[in-house]
Parts: C-alpha cells; structure tokens; sequence
C-alpha cells in the first residue's frame, strides 16, 4: 500500500490533483477513482479497466443513471430529478449526450490526465464536472457503464447549500465550456 498525506486538508478536487499526479508518477496507464463511501461497486473496475484498455474509450464514468440503479438502490427522488435537469443542462450547453455527470466512479487513461491542465481546475466538489468538461472539450471518447448504488445513512452526502452551490458551479462551468467554443471568451481550463 502507498500513502500519501496532506499536511493540510486540499479539498475534493485538490486532492484528486495529488492522486492523479501520484498515481501517473508511479506508472500508472489507467486511474480508476471511485468514491470511498460504499455507494458503487467497485466490483466494476475491470470492466471499467477493459473499456479504458480496448482502445474504445479514453474516459469511463460508471452511470448511477444507466438501467435502474439510483432509483432502485435509494437515492432521494429530489436528488434524481436535480441530477436529471442538472445532465439536461449541461448536454445541451456540453453539446453531449452523458447519462449524467455527478458519478463518484470514473476512469481516465494515461493520456487524457497528462494532458488536461487539472491544476487549472477548482480544490472543491466542481472539480469532477470540470475535469469532464475539458475531456469533452480536448475530443476524447467517454464510455458509460450502468453502476448499482446504495444509499444508507452513513454513505458521505454534501448538505443543500453545497449541493446548491455545486450545481451553480457545473452550470458555470457549462457555460464558460459553450462561450470558449463560440470564442467569445477564454478560460484557462480550456486550451486553445
């Protein structure tokens, strides 16, 4: 096992900028992160690794949304229908077509970590939705796989005004992805 400890707390997304630079610093071809609050299967993983590795894909979130999984495996009927516009929104400004963005379990190659500028990406929950979108805007190919999820008590959950204040920041991020492909305007986590 390999640690690797802060000496202060990073927040979400910075801490993911660690694991990712120390992940590819030790040779890794493929990173694989998922939540650690027992909401996925991480019995996925090879699968998720086979999409990354076939050639097929350079990106892979497992979808909560795909089949039947969030609902069936509890999640609140506020935070599916939130997600629901949330993904709506963001397919339209993103010129995608995502089951959802919010998944707490993803896959990226070597390739597309080395050259997204995730230092350019926010320390706090936005980061995921950042990083997808600068992966849809550098032309990689994302895959989906449908993911069960459970949702119990103890499973990590932000409160309202995070959640509020998350969405707010996907939306942004969304719309900063649509005004830098109509060049209106440029931000740093989108390269020319």
């Amino acid at each position: 096992m390999y640690v690797v400890e802060h000496d202060r707390n990073k927040g979400y997304g910075g801490n993911q900028k660690t694991c990712y630079k120390t992940a590819l610093s030790r040779g890794a071809d493929i990173v694989i992160m998922l939540h650690p609050d027992y909401q996925y299967s991480p019995r996925l993983i090879y699968a998720m690794c086979a999409m990354l590795t076939s050639g097929h894909y350079d990106a892979v979130i497992a979808s909560r949304i795909l089949g039947k999984g969030a609902l069936a495996g509890g999640m609140p009927v506020y935070k599916y229908i939130a997600n629901r516009c949330l993904t709506l929104a963001q397919n339209i400004l993103l010129n995608a077509k995502l089951s959802e963005y919010h998944t707490g379990y993803r896959g990226w190659t070597r390739k597309v970590l080395e050259t997204l500028p995730l230092d350019a990406c926010s320390d706090d929950f936005v980061f995921d939705n950042q990083m997808m979108a600068m992966t849809i805007n550098a032309g990689f190919r994302i895959g989906e796989i449908s993911c069960p999820t459970r949702y119990f008590p103890e499973a990590s959950s932000i409160n309202l005004k995070r959640s509020i204040v998350y969405g707010l920041g996907c939306l942004k991020t969304s719309a900063q992805y649509r005004l830098h492909k109509w060049k209106i305007l440029h931000f740093p986590i989108f390269k020319r």
